[in-house]
């Protein structure tokens, strides 16, 4: 199946993760492809996979903390492809700990990385296809946007923004037959989310892999999701299939929130 056969997709965090996987999605279904992070190297393999998948992709350097970046960035792919179909605002960091111990430097950088960095994806985007009068906006937040735990105030916070930003911009710009919708993944089987389990595991005195097995167990489906079960979510709201379906906030989870 090919859905996205003369359409552009603009990812975030595409060089690990949940944003590759998006990167593989779009490519397997006839998209270009704009990878956008830091991780130049990463990000390089992300685009080269979406070739080897008969996908035009393009790797550039963006730090979406950066509105010049951004900008930078979108006017390569204007430039490149001359349209925007889909965004995948999937850049993202994780960092937690006592609420009496957060530093205001790593407050400040998490906002700047999962808040003000999906504000700016979604800004950039939004000229270009208010004059196609169609696309397709999806914010990565998480299943913490929903529910919380201890020691995760920055994070639970900066994704519980991203689902308001996805509410407003959906109102905002639905007359111009744009969608925007938000996915809550659960625990998935990421880089990120190997390094906090070794780091809260830790903590509670259990292996990296303790914890992730003790997480599968908090589930309705006893396991955790692989980030190709998350990119087919993105991959059906950035579809036809979804054309009335906005200002969502889709979890992933395989029932932790529900559990």
């Amino acid at each position: 199946m090919r859905r996205f056969e003369n359409k552009v997709a603009v990812i975030t965090g595409a060089a690990t993760g949940i944003g590759r996987a998006a990167v593989a999605r779009f490519a397997s279904e006839g998209a270009s492809v704009a990878c956008l992070d830091i991780a130049d190297d990463a990000n390089e393999m992300s685009a080269t996979a979406a070739r080897d998948l008969g996908s035009d992709a393009l790797a550039i350097h963006c730090d979406v903390r950066s509105l010049d970046d951004q900008e930078q960035a979108m006017a390569t792919v204007l430039s490149r492809w001359g349209r925007v179909d889909v965004l995948v605002a999937a850049a993202g960091i994780f960092v937690g700990g006592p609420i009496a111990d957060v530093p205001l430097e790593r407050w400040s950088n998490i906002n700047a990385v999962n808040l003000t960095g999906v504000l700016i994806s979604n800004k950039v985007v939004a000229a270009t296809m208010i004059d196609q009068g169609s696309g397709s906006i999806i914010n990565i937040a998480s299943m913490a946007a929903k529910t919380s735990w201890p020691d995760s105030a920055e994070y639970s916070a900066t994704k519980s923004g991203v689902l308001g930003i996805t509410r407003s911009v959906a109102m905002e710009l639905g007359a111009h037959g744009i969608t925007a919708n938000a996915v809550c993944p659960g625990n998935t089987l990421t880089e990120m989310v190997r390094e906090v389990a070794g780091q809260v595991g830790g903590r509670l005195g259990m292996t990296g892999d303790e914890w992730l097995a003790m997480r599968a167990e908090d589930t309705a489906m006893k396991r955790l999701a692989d980030p190709s079960e998350i990119a087919g979510v993105i991959a059906f709201l950035a579809s036809d299939d979804a054309r009335y379906l906005t200002g969502q906030s889709i979890e992933v989870d395989g029932g932790i929130v529900l559990s």
